[in-house]
């Protein structure tokens, strides 16, 4: 199986969730490979089976809009039909944000095949651990 990860990240804690997450696709035997936002495009999606989101909170409960939201928008029309996955970090209000990306995602007509998974703050070996069986998870036929 193809694999990627695709996130951003502004203090690091939403990079580290996304090497979890990897780490679990290799661990199943997914050929898998980390890209930021500013890397992935729609160009990237042929032949990927799975791919893991990864994106924190930012401004009033938001997507990061410079580099992550753009792309998001230009391929999740596209995104059909592959196993899809959401995760992120934050450290203020409840969460909210995920919420939003949730719903955008299924009224682009996604399903996702693992519910999200949101960290307040740094993940811990309990969250990293948990990151990492969605990374499997995503990878299991």
């Amino acid at each position: 199986m193809k694999a990627a990860v695709v996130y951003w990240s502004g203090t690091g804690n939403t990079e580290a969730m996304a090497s979890a997450v990897l780490e679990g696709m290799t661990s199943a035997g997914a050929e898998a490979k980390l890209y930021t936002a500013a890397e992935f495009g729609a160009d990237l999606l042929d032949g990927l089976e799975a791919i893991a989101f990864g994106c924190p909170a930012m401004g009033s409960e938001q997507l990061e809009e410079t580099e992550f939201e753009p792309m998001w928008d230009s391929i999740k029309d596209k995104l059909g039909g592959k196993k899809i996955s959401l995760f992120g970090s934050y450290s203020w209000a409840e969460g909210e944000w995920m919420e939003n990306w949730k719903n955008d995602a299924a009224a682009s007509g996604i399903e996702l095949s693992y519910e999200p998974i949101i960290c307040y703050e740094a993940p811990d070996a309990d969250m990293l651990s948990r990151l990492s069986e969605m990374g499997r998870s995503l990878a299991s036929a």
